[in-house]
């Protein structure tokens, strides 16, 4: 998506501050060394050159070639310096490491980086270079509506035992607008882009992923149409916890001709490498009267509106579904999985300004399933996403019985919905609209 490589330090309308921003604030004034990590266009570079002095760009050749030869000119220059695209030249990451172990001041690096290198040199600058995700644009960033009710707010009133906090609010997006914002993406440089011109550089993301990144990090991809069949089975299986066994089975190329194993385990962990699969992971905790829980994770995708994309579904065919319009039979309803989608992407960004961690919980029957965890030490946030206006008792039978097994240890337990009305069920269950949900 090189159009949206260039709008990515010049979105439409200008930077918009994003709530990562709050973090790295914080953390460039006590930490000599960060690395923003995160997919192409997700606006690493824009939200570091708010706060270098000296830039070295490792995407461009001529300065890739220089840093190759002399790793030590990276480390050179007025502070803090931004090394862009640092997995080009993997050494660099080490060339900073040793100048944070040689005592560099706060804020001195930024590193930016598209992808993880295969042989991550990560491990090495542990306690030394500290790593922050950069995610699209959750919906609180995007400017649709004003958040009333704070994840963040919701942890800390748990663990000051100050009981339940109000919920309240209202707003007037509807499901036709989490539509939109589904397919319309969170990366900053689409944002105020017309349909078609969104849509068009989506499909430029993935051709591009397709066509270059793979032989980029050194993945050569013979046969470009089972890669594209295994990404669109991917999101198909969006907020599943399918097997890739399942997966694989549903890849189908044009010839018939599914991925063998061999392949298509490269195809994820290269994907996972340039961020473009984002599974969520699957709660553990260890509680023994939990301890039967399963552990695959749920699969997502760094935006849905890539699924979306990839499965070539437009708003008419997730508003109005009819047989035969998904181009991969999954179970479910489509949309259901997108919104969840969505709505994980979002708590996500919160839960990370709260320095909270996300998962999701499901036992090994099935029995039980709660769609995001969110947990700050003891307490935890339990979540449900429900694709409709207003949660019925079934809707919140696995949050009920996850307040019966964890007691005081859930801090709260919220059903997110695409309804219009925030408020308490007598229960104590929160009801919250996405849109009025905020960090």
């Amino acid at each position: 998506m090189g159009d949206v490589e260039h709008n990515e330090t010049a979105p439409p309308g200008g930077y918009r501050r994003r709530i990562v921003d709050d973090e790295l604030d914080e953390l460039i004034a006590g930490l000599p060394a960060i690395a923003l990590e995160g997919p192409k266009a997700v606006g690493k570079t824009a939200t570091a050159l708010r706060r270098a002095a000296t830039v070295h760009r490792l995407d461009d050749s001529a300065e890739r070639s220089v840093a190759e030869i002399d790793t030590s000119r990276l480390v050179e220059g007025k502070r803090p310096i931004l090394i862009d695209e640092w997995q080009r030249v993997p050494e660099s990451f080490d060339r900073v490491r040793r100048a944070v172990d040689a005592g560099a001041p706060p804020g001195s690096f930024l590193l930016a980086g598209s992808a993880s290198p295969a042989q991550s040199p990560t491990h090495s600058g542990a306690g030394r270079i500290v790593q922050v995700r950069l995610r699209p644009m959750a919906l609180a960033e995007r400017g649709i509506e004003a958040p009333t009710v704070s994840l963040g707010q919701l942890l800390k009133s748990g663990r000051a035992g100050g009981g339940l906090a109000p919920i309240a609010g209202r707003t007037d997006v509807n499901l036709e607008r989490y539509v939109q914002e589904i397919l319309a993406s969170g990366f900053p440089g689409l944002r105020g882009l017309p349909d078609r011109l969104a849509r068009a550089q989506l499909d430029g993301y993935i051709d591009r992923i397709i066509d270059h990144d793979f032989e980029e990090l050194g993945r050569q991809v013979r046969r470009p149409q089972a890669l594209r069949s295994w990404m669109r089975a991917y999101a198909a299986a969006t907020a599943t916890t399918a097997s890739y066994e399942k997966i694989r089975d549903a890849a189908t190329s044009g010839h018939g001709k599914k991925p063998t194993r061999v392949t298509a385990q490269p195809y994820r962990e290269v994907l996972e490498r340039l961020w473009i699969l984002d599974p969520l992971p699957a709660w553990l905790p260890t509680r023994s009267r939990l301890a039967r829980l399963a552990a695959p994770p749920k699969h997502h995708m760094a935006d849905p509106a890539l699924a979306s994309r990839l499965l070539g579904v437009d708003a008419d065919t997730l508003l109005n579904p009819r047989r035969g319009d998904a181009p991969i039979a999954r179970e479910g309803m489509l949309l259901g999985a997108l919104f969840e989608s969505l709505v994980t992407l979002s708590v996500r960004v919160y839960a990370q300004a709260a320095e909270a961690r996300t998962a999701h919980l499901r036992t090994w029957s099935g029995e039980r399933e709660v769609d995001l965890i969110v947990e700050h030490g003891r307490q935890v946030i339990a979540i449900e996403v429900k694709l409709g206006p207003t949660p019925d008792d079934r809707d919140v039978r696995h949050l009920l019985w996850l307040r019966r097994e964890l007691g005081d240890a859930l801090a709260d337990a919220i059903v997110v919905t695409t309804g219009q009305i925030a408020y308490r069920r007598a229960d104590g269950i929160a009801v919250v609209p996405a849109a009025l949900l905020g960090p």
